[in-house]
């Protein structure tokens, strides 16, 4: 068992001290999967890496869960992490929600909002059409998740959390070979259902 998975089970008994603990050993590869997110975002993006780090860090590990969804595993019981791959699947899960949120509240901005209206520049036209495609993305891949919830989780560890193939295959414990052609299949029923 790795220490990220005992430090898991030890927050699960709600030692407090776990999670100072295994902040600082899940911090970067935190980061590096934020920074691959946040880098697919439009420029001038207000949430950083850091911030999208510990946002989703404390809705895992801590304190309330601000988002009106909780986690699947929230629903009803407390959270239980089997191993270190299901921590990152939920770490890949919470910032998915967090872009989703943030790109929601641009977007009620951009219409109005509590603002007075104004005309859009280009810009900002294409800083709408990037956000209704990630809520466009959002929703198919919810479609995907009540269809085949391997196959979204497949894809919010290789889209959200900047998996590789190999590295997400571990994390779902399947072949690589069955991770392609999964991420095939996910890929192409993604597009056909946001076009």
């Amino acid at each position: 068992m790795s220490h990220v998975t005992q430090l898991l089970e030890a927050i699960d008994r709600g030692d407090a001290r776990a999670t100072d603990e295994l902040f600082p050993i899940v911090y970067e590869e935190l980061k590096r999967i934020a920074q691959g997110k946040i880098a697919g975002e439009r420029p001038g993006l207000t949430l950083g890496a850091t911030e999208l780090v510990h946002e989703a860090y404390l809705r895992l590990v801590g304190g309330k869960h601000p988002h009106p969804d909780p986690l699947p595993e929230e629903e009803g019981e407390k959270q239980r992490w089997n191993s270190r791959g299901h921590f990152f699947a939920a770490a890949a899960e919470a910032m998915r929600r967090i872009l989703i949120d943030h790109a929601r509240r641009r977007q009620a901005l951009v219409r109005g909002g509590d603002r007075n209206r104004v005309s859009l520049t280009e810009v900002e036209q294409q800083a709408v059409a990037q956000d209704q495609r990630l809520l466009d993305l959002d929703e198919a891949l919810s479609r995907l998740e009540a269809d085949d919830l391997q196959k979204a989780t497949l894809v919010k560890l290789r889209f959200f959390a900047g998996l590789t193939n190999e590295e997400a295959a571990a994390a779902l414990g399947i072949s690589t070979a069955t991770a392609q052609r999964m991420w095939a299949f996910s890929r192409a029923w993604l597009r056909a259902a946001v076009e």
